[in-house]
């Protein structure tokens, strides 16, 4: 439950609406809380439990830093879209490209 809010929030999962979110204290909340249960739980969990538990941490932080570059990436698509979008419907106002001068 914890890997999958920590997900959602760093963008890699949807939610049930089909959106995308970045919540990035949300992400660290969730990260710590893993980190916090493993120390706790140091002695009581298998070998398996255990690598299993150190992957997923592993995995989120690694996920966590990557964030911020994933959610500028999808800012930028989505002003792209905007853009497009803008010189379709509105034309007269949208953003141009310059592609020949008058003067020449």
């Amino acid at each position: 439950m914890l890997q999958r809010s920590a997900m959602m929030h760093m963008g890699l999962m949807q939610d049930n609406e089909g959106r995308v979110h970045y919540n990035l204290s949300e992400t660290k909340a969730a990260i710590d809380t893993l980190s916090m249960l493993k120390i706790k739980m140091d002695g009581n969990l298998t070998t398996k439990e255990s690598t299993m538990l150190n992957g997923i941490i592993s995995e989120l932080q690694l996920q966590f830093v990557k964030a911020p570059a994933r959610q500028r990436a999808l800012e930028d698509q989505v002003a792209e879209s905007e853009a497009v979008r803008e010189t379709f419907t509105n034309p007269q106002d949208a953003p141009s490209e310059i592609i020949a001068d008058e003067e020449e």
